[in-house]
């Protein structure tokens, strides 16, 4: 008898196996008892026949609730019928903790009680499939960059200035030396970091002070920063669209399973390739306004113009050369037309929005100084980020991926919240 978890289960069907995990639901039949078993791997049918074990623990299996720890000895028979192809015929159970009274039942729950109990509520077969495709797409991530010549640098949490605009810091005191921030972004460490290392990125956690109650924002959420020395717009929008295709493709190759649970269409999906159709800010004006959806010359996009453009293209669609007022102070304004910015930004079909915004920085010190003079920050804790243009400047750029974001997408799901273990929301500090 070998120990196994339920994903590794298909290739052993014949073998007497043991697992170790918890009662996801039960059901009983005359002589059968029908438990669904989860071992955070995935899940799995065991059926208990009364002729299989001992009157002992067929009685048990009669009395096991839901979330009670148990092991579980028997062997792997297939079963085209079950999502991961096996199910188990058990010949022993052991309870190893009875749970009493679990709270979240195998029926619909109100979204604040899941929310309070969202410790509890991770367990669930929905929840389970969107952390192990969240965990996928970060793999992906890595898998990528790595191959693309990236190397991963880590950034600070705390910064003693703003990156995105001052209105959405969460500030606190930091010792004798004054306000320190969250941080906003890892980017500006980040383009310090290429300037040693060449291409780099940080992955991590960020914060945005914003009284937001959309479906896609939250305080707290993660975010892939690469940043590449001598690189242009048009390679930080290779890279950008390269991350994205190959997530979809390894999430559409390694966690079937998972998309199958949460019952995601993948069709739209499989046809997500690079490159994507790409606009100008101006031009994409002028199509979200033939959909019927106001919008002014140099306004940024909200949801319903977002989802105009996904919904004209059918898939995702970057939009290039911004207004520059409506964008940050380090981004590179085009040579040919001051008003915009060398910015891109990809816009996810199917409602999503905006997962991605990046731009080529400005190299020039005299412009960048000037910039954040215009925005009214603090030059003298910029210093450090104006040496960068002093010591060898060199066209540079990179963008930033929200990670739930595009977890969003890929699973399909309704709310962001969900795509995250604990979200931090303005009303959601706990659990």
């Amino acid at each position: 008898m070998i120990d196994l978890t339920i994903e590794k289960m298909a290739a052993h069907v014949g073998e007497e196996i043991r697992l170790k995990g918890w009662i996801a639901n039960r059901a009983s039949k005359g002589k059968l008892h029908f438990i669904q078993m989860r071992d955070g791997s995935g899940f799995v049918q065991c059926v208990v026949f009364v002729n299989d074990v001992t009157p002992e623990v067929f009685a048990l299996c009669d009395k096991l609730t839901q979330e009670s720890s148990v092991i579980i000895e028997g062997v792997v028979k297939e079963d085209p019928r079950s999502p991961s192809g096996v199910e188990l015929t058990v010949r022993n159970v052991v309870l190893v903790s009875k749970s009493e009274d679990f709270p979240i039942a195998p029926k619909d729950h109100g979204t604040s009680f899941l929310m309070d109990n969202r410790h509890l509520w991770l367990r669930s077969r929905k929840q389970h499939a969107i952390m192990r495709i969240r965990y996928e797409i970060e793999k992906s991530i890595m898998e990528y960059l790595d191959s693309e010549g990236f190397v991963r640098v880590d950034s600070p949490i705390l910064t003693p200035a703003a990156c995105e605009g001052t209105t959405t810091l969460f500030e606190l005191e930091y010792f004798d030396q004054g306000k320190a921030y969250l941080t906003q972004s890892g980017q500006l460490y980040n383009e310090a970091n290429a300037m040693a290392l060449g291409r780099v990125y940080c992955f991590g956690p960020t914060f945005r002070a914003e009284k937001s109650k959309t479906r896609k924002h939250l305080n707290e959420f993660w975010m892939l920063e690469p940043e590449m020395a001598f690189a242009d717009l048009d390679e930080v929008i290779r890279i950008a669209e390269g991350t994205v295709v190959y997530c979809i493709r390894k999430c559409l190759e390694r966690r079937a399973t998972e998309l199958r649970a949460l019952e995601r269409d993948t069709v739209s999906l499989e046809k997500i390739k690079s490159p994507f159709p790409r606009v100008k800010h101006a031009e994409a004006v002028k199509i979200i306004r033939a959909a019927g959806v106001e919008m002014a010359d140099r306004e940024d996009f909200g949801a319903p113009q977002e989802e105009a453009l996904g919904k004209h293209f059918g898939s995702p669609v970057v939009v290039t050369h911004w207004p520059q007022e409506i964008k940050a102070f380090y981004m590179k304004r085009d040579s040919q037309d001051p008003s915009v910015v060398l910015g891109a930004d990809i816009i996810a079909p199917e409602g999503y929005g905006e997962i991605v915004g990046g731009s080529q920085r400005e190299d020039d010190y005299d412009l960048l100084l000037a910039r954040i003079k215009a925005d009214n920050l603090p030059v003298e804790v910029f210093n450090w980020y104006l040496d960068l243009r002093k010591y060898g400047s060199v066209p540079h750029g990179g963008f930033g991926l929200g990670l739930e974001r595009l977890v969003a997408w890929v699973c399909g799901t309704e709310h962001i919240r969900q795509c995250i273990p604990y979200p931090r929301t303005i009303y959601k500090i706990y659990p």
